[in-house]
């Protein structure tokens, strides 16, 4: 399922992907990762609720993990799903600037 689509465009599953680009990570470290480039800070419930769509979805996967913590990575999907979110982000901003030096 596409990033673009209403629902998967919402900022924490963005976020959340933008943040697994890097590299597998658990829940804490996507929060303190998305805190610092974003300067948002997402909840609990908006991080595990943002993470389980994801994961239903397809876009991400949980990773076998030894400590308390579970690891998350990218899918394949979830990679083109961002590839085409960023997209459609970055035809949205150059809309909107074009727009903006019309005025």
């Amino acid at each position: 399922m596409p990033i673009g689509s209403r629902d998967k465009r919402s900022e924490p599953a963005l976020l959340l992907l933008v943040s697994l680009a890097e590299g597998p990570k658990h829940g804490y470290a996507m929060m303190e990762d998305i805190e610092s480039f974003a300067g948002v800070r997402l909840g609990p419930g908006t991080l595990y609720g943002a993470l389980e769509r994801l994961e239903r979805d397809g876009l991400i996967e949980p990773m076998d993990s030894p400590e308390r913590r579970r690891p998350y990575r990218l899918t394949d999907s979830g990679a083109s799903a961002l590839r085409a979110g960023i997209s459609d982000m970055h035809r949205l901003a150059l809309t909107g600037r074009r727009r903006m030096l019309a005025r």
